[in-house]
């Protein structure tokens, strides 16, 4: 059946007013192609604006009381579950993302905001007592106070359980936001605007300006009104906001290139699945994809032949079918570097196990097929590089120093999965590979937030998760009596 293509146009959200920006730029319709929203750019006034508001909102936040923060909270999360149909096909056409994964991402941000409501229920001072000689008698009260203003900034991949992940924790601490969207994906972050809008929040306590990075960050991260910087994107992009922003909490989850290490005493098929799943899962483009497959010499072959029957199962087509499993990659220049990667690989002399060609399949809808390479030289630039792109790359190792060698030797250290039926072996790879978070026998994971997660190295700073992230949001004032 032919749908008729959604057409919005979006506008800023600051201090408690809709306005309009000096410019628009385009958001391209990655189900059908073409562009079905054009969104307010906002410059560096408007940037300026929103900082401001953020700034006198501050002190109103302040005094609000954390069961009020928690009626808001709900009332976000009411108000995403009330425009799920809404949101879920907006996601599909700026985010190129399956309905079926669509839908569970509006559940995935909802829930975070009421899980939020209760994580910060949780959150309670202390009382001490001077023990050191000099502090007798000495009594504090330990409280925590929000940190002032945060400045979110969003990656395209998940335009609204990211965002949600983000503001549910900086709002339920008492800060003010400011919301910086990717560009590409700023759709659903102005219907959330419109659902905070409706919640009752204080002017300026939820600011919205998409636009290029290049015109306004700059201007919101190195400016002395942010006192925290939650962040989701590329390494190079992270460093840039660090070096920008100065005297600020920087709370940030960057590049991934997770390996996925797997020993001749494994259950291949286990460890099959998941590299398939871990690989191709909204088409690679996920910071916890599973970027790389280090298998033992012994077993290369078995479980390539398990990898490519279990790619049998993923659906390449209509995003609004609900049996399609992949969708296309974000922007043309995306499919430019994941086909640059494979190339390369094959260059170097890695074999084709399927897919590997790339395909422009409407106006500005650039799909990757699913690929499978096997026998990549561990020279290869895809083994050390983060790809974003829905490929398996099959190298080998021959001992355990030799597998650990590999998978620390990128300067990205997210995530790491390791598969083997040894006890001991699991938790000594564990504790040796360089990552934020090491799964066993299963393919990495992020969830809701309910466990802490983030990265070493270029992979960030800090721990995301909804109470770690409150604890990112909030500073401890000690009132000594």
């Amino acid at each position: 059946m032919e749908r008729e293509a959604i057409r919005r146009r979006e506008r800023l959200y600051v201090g408690g007013e809709w306005v309009t920006g000096p410019d628009t730029f385009p958001v391209t319709d990655l189900a059908d192609g073409g562009t079905f929203a054009e969104v307010a750019a906002a410059d560096a006034d408007a940037a300026d604006d929103a900082l401001a508001a953020a700034e006198a909102a501050k002190a109103t936040l302040r005094d609000t009381t954390i069961p009020q923060r928690c009626e808001w909270l709900q009332a976000i999360a009411d108000g995403l579950r009330d425009r799920k149909t809404e949101l879920a096909e907006v996601i599909v056409r700026e985010a190129g993302k399956p309905i079926s994964s669509a839908r569970g991402e509006v559940d995935s941000a909802a829930e975070r905001f009421e899980r939020a409501k209760e994580e910060i229920r949780h959150l309670k001072g202390e009382y001490r007592e001077g023990t050191t000689s000099g502090h007798e008698g000495w009594e504090a009260i330990v409280k925590h106070e929000p940190v002032g203003a945060v400045l979110c900034i969003t990656p395209y991949n998940y335009p609204l359980a990211t965002t949600a992940l983000q503001v549910a924790p900086a709002l339920a601490a008492g800060n003010a936001v400011v919301l910086k969207p990717a560009s590409k994906t700023p759709v659903s972050a102005a219907i959330l605007a419109e659902i905070v809008d409706e919640a009752g929040l204080p002017d300026g306590a939820f600011n919205f300006v998409p636009g290029k990075a290049s015109a306004i960050g700059d201007e919101l991260a190195g400016d002395d009104r942010v006192n925290a910087i939650a962040m989701t994107g590329s390494s190079g992009a992270g460093k840039h906001v660090a070096y920008e922003s100065g005297m600020v909490n920087l709370h940030m989850e960057l590049g991934g290139n997770a390996p996925a290490v797997v020993f001749d005493d494994a259950d291949l098929d286990d460890a099959a699945a998941a590299a398939a799943k871990g690989s191709l899962k909204y088409a690679g483009q996920r910071c916890s994809a599973v970027s790389r497959v280090l298998a033992h010499e012994s077993v290369h072959d078995d479980l390539v032949e398990r990898i490519d029957a279990g790619m049998d199962d993923w659906v390449q087509g209509d995003l609004f079918d609900e049996d399609t499993d992949l969708g296309p990659l974000i922007s043309e220049s995306q499919a430019d570097w994941v086909a640059e990667l494979v190339d390369d690989a094959v260059e170097r002399g890695a074999t084709v196990v399927r897919g590997g060609e790339r395909h422009e399949q409407a106006d500005g809808v650039h799909v990757f097929e699913p690929t499978l390479l096997a026998n990549v030289p561990q020279d290869a630039r895809i083994v050390d590089e983060e790809q974003f792109g829905p490929v398996c790359a099959v190298t080998t190792f021959d001992s355990d120093d030799d597998a650990l060698d590999v998978a620390n030797r990128s300067d990205l250290a997210l995530d790491a999965c390791v598969f083997t039926s040894d006890y001991d072996r699991a938790m000594r790879m564990a504790e040796y590979i360089d990552a934020g978070a090491v799964r066993i026998n299963g393919a990495p994971s992020h969830g809701l937030g309910d466990i802490p997660f983030g990265g070493n190295e270029d992979s960030g700073i800090g721990r995301e998760g909804l109470d770690s992230t409150i604890h990112e949001f909030v500073r401890k004032k000690s009132i000594i009596l």
